[in-house]
């Protein structure tokens, strides 16, 4: 079957599909690898396949979008200054109206893909960089749409994505200590949420990831580990409301799948600066009430 592709070279579409595009075509580029040998074409595609991170339909978001743009940037597709203009009209998306819900939480996990190019092969200044972990960080402290997955909807996913972008900063080796404690500080917003909104779509195992790497890279202290994991307990709230409410329940709930998934993670793990949380992270889930 032929598949004409045609994109148009004007400024980056807001339409999703894109100009030049209808979903079956979409599909058909999906069953052939997202192959488009063109490099020119495969930028302008990647440049308003970005629209469609916040359609509603999940397979145009999820399964297509998200899927293109990760593959392209796994295979290395884009140079720097593809790179650069991709994140900055990501950017543009997390800041821009929320909607119903699904482009702030899309642009962030494609952020993580973005964030994972730079460690891998570095092309983002220190100052850009550090930038995307601030943005990061305020993403994943100022989500307050729980939503998860929606059998018709499909996912959301806000902190789970923000996490996943938090994880892939953690991991490179080009962050400094005061970034490091910047993503531990996101993490902590989200871990025990205020509201009392219980997790039920992985977001603790999410959460931990970061965390995890964060340690792999041996910035902070066994001292300053254990006040760190310690402070955690006060979030699930007034003692006196223990076993009788069911915002404390849900905190105490987030609290605990968090704590026991770096405890087991870090116990199974084979590098000895991450099973160096395990005392630490044993200490707080004892002194949960």
């Amino acid at each position: 079957m032929l598949i004409v592709l045609f994109i148009l070279a004007a400024a980056p579409a807001m339409a999703c599909p894109p100009p030049g595009y209808d979903k079956p075509a979409l599909q058909a580029l999906k069953e052939n690898g997202f192959a488009v040998a063109d490099p020119a074409r495969r930028r302008e595609l990647a440049q308003a396949l970005v629209a469609c991170l916040g359609d509603p339909d999940p397979e145009l978001r999820d399964g297509i979008a998200f899927e293109a743009l990760s593959q392209w940037m796994r295979a290395d597709a884009f140079d720097a200054a593809q790179m650069g203009a991709l994140r900055d009209r990501l950017y543009g998306l997390l800041d821009g109206p929320e909607g119903e819900g699904y482009a702030r939480p899309f642009a962030a996990l494609v952020l993580s893909e973005v964030a994972r190019t730079d460690r891998i092969k570095p092309w983002m200044s220190v100052a850009e960089r550090a930038a995307m972990v601030d943005k990061a960080a305020a993403y994943v402290e100022g989500v307050r749409d729980y939503r998860g997955y929606d059998d018709v909807q499909g996912w959301r996913h806000g902190v789970a994505h923000g996490a996943d972008w938090l994880m892939q900063l953690a991991l490179n080796p080009a962050l400094d200590r005061a970034q490091a404690d910047r993503i531990l500080a996101a993490v902590v917003a989200q871990a025990v949420p205020a509201s009392g909104h219980a997790y039920v779509f992985g977001e603790p195992e999410r959460l931990a990831r970061p965390v995890l790497f964060v340690a792999q890279r041996g910035l902070h202290s066994d001292a300053e580990w254990a006040a760190w994991f310690a402070a955690l307990v006060p979030r699930i709230g007034d003692a006196k409301q223990a076993y009788r409410n069911v915002a404390w329940l849900a905190r105490r709930h987030d609290l605990t799948g968090l704590l026991h998934n770096i405890y087991l993670q870090a116990g199974n793990s084979q590098d000895p600066k991450i099973r160096t949380l395990q005392p630490a992270v044993l200490a707080a889930i004892k002194a949960i009430p």
